[in-house]
């Protein structure tokens, strides 16, 4: 099966903005008024949102909750997510 890497890498981007979003959010819970965090939780909301436009116009549905599917329903083409093709590992930056 090839691989595409431009896929691969928007769901490497998106996944780790998801990270961002969750673990900001989780921050501003506690630390309502950190007004720094609030921006860049923004920045990240924004830039994910961007990041899984481009994904689902180029490759389907990402999320079978948030997007809109054309006739026949496109949820999922293969592979399924607990196929090891669908995953990858997130490597640090810097290494």
């Amino acid at each position: 099966m090839k691989i595409d890497t431009n896929k691969t890498e928007l769901l490497r981007q998106i996944t780790a903005t998801t990270f961002m979003k969750v673990d900001l959010a989780l921050y501003l819970n506690t630390h309502p008024m950190d007004k720094d965090v609030l921006e860049r939780y923004n920045f990240y909301v924004m830039q994910s949102k961007a990041l899984t436009e481009a994904y689902e116009m180029n490759y389907g549905m990402i999320s079978q909750l948030d997007a809109c599917s054309p006739y026949p329903w496109q949820w999922i083409n293969e592979p399924w997510p607990w196929e090891y093709e669908a995953n990858f590992k997130l490597e640090r930056e810097g290494k």
